[in-house]
């Protein structure tokens, strides 16, 4: 796990802090390129399980949200790009105890990559330097489930095609496909996710090339909405 100064704008006794205390936390430093070019691809995805397990334990990080805003107008240096839905309640930041400037977020109904999303991220791993993506996909999900039951409606038509890769594993066994089968739903969102970063690097030379010269490493995860809690596919 990457190390953090202490942060509490004041001396630990006058924050009350004792010794254990202040080391049982993480603090709020505004990651610059020099942190960031410490921190490898696997060391990337174990601070974001960190995080996750932070949330759960009810231990977030407190941080100088303004203080860190006056730090983030002279660059940004983020370790890590997540591919995430929009839904409300599969917020990156949040899932993953992460404060401002720690990471990319590309949000999107159902956490799918399209040539935008494809971009962004190469910006974020080859010019910005991010050391590992996670496509974040979670139970639940709207957009899987409008997938399931063959919605057409507006724009949303086309955005669901990008998930019949995910639908095309279904099989008889399944059952019909209706989207009140929460077993059917979470199986296509778990394939959606795992599809979707596998297919990170055959739709992108360059993304393809950050791996292949272990400078990135891309991972699939999911996110249980009723908990917060993530696991790692």
């Amino acid at each position: 796990m990457i190390s953090r100064r202490m942060f509490c704008g004041c001396a630990l006794a006058a924050c009350g802090l004792s010794a254990s205390a202040a080391n049982a936390q993480i603090a709020c430093e505004y990651l610059t390129p020099q942190g960031q070019a410490g921190v490898s691809p696997t060391q990337a995805i174990q601070r974001l399980k960190d995080g996750n397990d932070r949330m759960l334990a009810g231990k977030s990080i407190n941080c100088d949200a303004n203080g860190m805003f006056r730090k983030a107008g002279a660059g940004q240096a983020p370790i890590a790009a997540i591919i995430s839905c929009i839904d409300s309640r599969a917020a990156p930041e949040i899932v993953f105890d992460q404060h401002l400037g720690d990471i990319f977020v590309a949000r999107v109904a159902g956490n799918i990559a399209n040539v935008d999303i494809i971009g962004s991220l190469e910006y974020a791993t080859k010019v910005a330097g991010a050391k590992a993506i996670v496509v974040l996909g979670h139970s639940k999900c709207g957009a899987i489930k409008s997938a399931v039951d063959g919605v057409k409606m507006g724009n949303i038509t086309a955005l669901l095609k990008q998930f019949e890769p995910a639908l095309a594993t279904l099989k008889p066994a399944d059952g019909k496909r209706d989207s009140h089968n929460d077993v059917m739903v979470q199986k296509v969102a778990l394939a959606n996710a795992m599809l979707t970063a596998q297919n990170l690097t055959k739709r992108s030379a360059i993304i393809k090339k950050l791996v292949e010269d272990k400078q990135l490493s891309i991972v699939a995860a999911m996110e249980d909405v009723s908990t917060g809690k993530v696991t790692w596919l």
